[in-house]
């Protein structure tokens, strides 16, 4: 609001300034103020201002003033740093996490209002006579089942650089990332991201999904051009997030770290940021053009003005399918690392699993058509798009079998990480195993756009990313808080979701396949979908429930959590050889590499050894 308020009073001013070029305008014109340039423009200067005013930019300002300005700085002791800009990279992952855990908070609360409403057939909850935001109920629905999927998209895309940004410089030794300020700035456009994001419900919602096609997007309320403008900020931070940790990978690895003595996971950290570095500018181009269409009365896909809205659905999925595999690759990137941990045994085929990332970025730039089989593209381009998205199940199945090898014969312990690994297995088996049908035009011709389609995504992105990101969490709290998480609750969370979520992504595909629809809010009560809808969202309640335990775990153990002290999960990664919570710049006796990662169980294998310094 403050960024439109601006962008009103320019136009005031202006004719003042150049009387012969702008026509006067009264300083409380309403009409202009809810146009859509006054707000368009006005959110991007006020994501402008978030960043100024928040002291990202303040060293660079500072530099090209000539002014000298330390290349590192220790934040002082307490909450206080997690609420301001910070250059060490583990406040930063903090961050990231905190603010990916508040999304899912918030696009996990818009399912469940819109899933209470499809409980049973007819409007129940979200009744024609139900206003709020100006909108009636079906026209809520809309906005709410659209912004549920974009909130969610932009938590995991935050929890992925979460995790990126706290766990690759401890893994490889380095001290910090390659450009720290860049760092802070890439977390910072994100919580006005967020913000514009919520903020499009409050201006009128929109109509279109996540995926925000026109024709539908160009004619959609004003709330569509915060969406626009909250996925293209968010945009920023993943670009150059991706770009950080490419250089500090490249450049910053402890002595003696080769390509292939890297843990899995910073091979599949790699593997996102290049999906990310070279695919996120399609999505922030097709929603620019739809931004300018609607502003600009442009006709990038009016076909009236020579346009092609099939054209915004190639750059779309050009990005959009390939980011999946940027949700998912981290997280699988978790399994491997945790997996040989409580196997106590080597992590079989290390080399094929990191080549396997690699693959599945590679691969998974020429599968997004398979998205537009029904879309009236061109017949021949089918069938090179569907043997390309089969292709993906080849390296993605040699993640698998090196779980299932790595698993075989081991010496299992099961603690809430490696509960929530296992689950990650299966659920992302499952969402693996019902994809192919997605990719068979034959078959997608009469999936598509039913709740099928809704529960293999579900199944890929609970398995890929929400599974491993619990593990995640479970396992590197102590090391961040010097504190462990409660056990008991930690699997009660489990033994709750797990289930929950199985039922409902299973009852998703079933009742898809009979012929449910997705994104409508209604349904005809002879079709008998009604007990199922019912078990439905009764699981969609137990995972927030199970969710909720889990913050209240959360919360409880940083405040009288157990002692975290020593290697807690007897890891051989490096972060483990030290204390806990990690220095300010985590390793004060730098390590050298000599030998493999993941040799478990075999004795007298070392991955590193410290370099004790000379002495004069």
């Amino acid at each position: 609001m403050g960024g439109a308020l601006f962008v009103t009073l320019m136009r005031w001013l202006l004719p003042i300034a150049l009387p012969t070029v702008f026509s006067p305008m009264p300083l409380f014109d309403t009409q202009f103020f809810f146009r859509e340039p006054a707000w368009l423009f006005g959110g991007l200067m006020g994501v402008l201002c978030f960043v100024w005013y928040h002291g990202v930019m303040d060293d660079w300002y500072q530099w090209a003033r000539g002014i000298d300005t330390p290349e590192h700085h220790e934040d002082k002791p307490g909450i206080e740093k997690y609420f301001g800009p910070s250059l060490d990279h583990k406040v930063i992952g903090i961050q990231y996490t905190v603010t990916a855990l508040a999304l899912l908070v918030i696009g996990g609360t818009f399912a469940l209002i819109f899933r209470t409403e499809l409980a049973a057939s007819r409007l129940q909850f979200l009744t024609l006579e139900f206003r709020l935001f100006e909108q009636n109920g079906l026209q809520l629905y809309n906005s709410l089942m659209s912004l549920h999927g974009m909130i969610m998209i932009v938590s995991i895309l935050l929890g992925v650089a979460a995790m990126m940004n706290y766990l690759v410089p401890l893994l490889i030794g380095a001290h910090d990332m390659a450009f720290p300020r860049l760092n802070a700035f890439s977390f910072w456009v994100a919580p006005p991201a967020a913000i514009l994001l919520v903020s499009a419900l409050i201006l009128g919602g929109f109509d279109t999904g996540w995926t925000g096609y026109p024709p539908l997007s160009a004619k959609a309320p004003l709330g569509i051009d915060m969406f626009f403008l909250g996925v293209f900020t968010a945009g920023w931070s993943s670009i150059l997030g991706s770009l950080n940790l490419i250089a500090t990978t490249l450049r910053m690895r402890a002595k003696g770290m080769t390509a292939f003595r890297m843990p899995i996971f910073v091979w599949a950290s790699i593997a996102t940021s290049l999906i990310a570095l070279t695919a996120t500018q399609l999505i922030g181009l097709s929603f620019q053009l739809v931004a300018f269409q609607r502003v600009l009365h442009m006709g990038f896909f009016d076909p009236d003005k020579g346009g092609n809205p099939v054209l915004f659905q190639h750059l779309f999925w050009f990005y959009s399918h390939p980011a999946v595999y940027v949700f998912i690759l981290p997280g699988l990137g978790i399994v491997s690392e945790l997996l040989p941990v409580f196997a106590r045994k080597p992590l079989f085929g290390y080399k094929w699993i990191a080549m396997s990332s690699l693959a599945i970025a590679l691969v998974g730039f020429v599968v997004w058509a398979h998205h537009m089989f029904t879309s009236g593209m061109n017949e021949y381009l089918r069938v090179p798009f569907m043997y390309s998205t089969l292709l993906v199940a080849i390296p993605t199945g040699v993640k698998f079998f090196s779980w299932v090898a790595t698993i075989w014969g081991g010496k299992i312990d099961t603690p809430t990480p490696m509960l929530f690994v296992l689950g990650a297995i299966v659920v992302f088996l499952l969402g693996g195993i019902t994809g192919p049908p997605n990719a068979t035009v034959s078959v997608d011709l009469h999936l598509h756009d039913t709740y099928y389609v809704v529960g293999h995504f579900h199944d890929t992105l609970f398995g890929g990313f929400v599974f491993p990101f619990f593990a995640a969490l479970y396992f590197w709290f102590p090391k961040a808080t010097g504190k462990r998480m409660n056990e008991t609750l930690g699997k009660i969370h489990f033994w709750l979701m797990t289930p929950a979520f199985l039922t409902l992504s299973f009852g998703m595909m079933r009742i898809g396949l009979l012929g449910m629809r997705r994104r409508i809010a209604d349904y005809d009560p002879a079709l008998g979908f009604d007990n199922m809808h019912l078990v439905l969202t009764i699981s969609g309640f137990l995972i927030a429930l199970s969710i909720l335990i889990f913050f209240y775990n959360l919360v409880i153990s940083i405040k009288r959590g157990e002692p975290a002290t020593g290697n807690l999960w007897n890891s051989r990664s490096p972060e483990w050889q030290v204390v806990s919570p990690m220095p300010a710049h985590n390793y004060d006796v730098p390590f050298e590499v000599v030998g493999e990662p993941y040799d478990y169980g075999l004795a007298g294998s070392k991955y590193i050894e410290f370099i004790t310094p000379k002495k004069k």
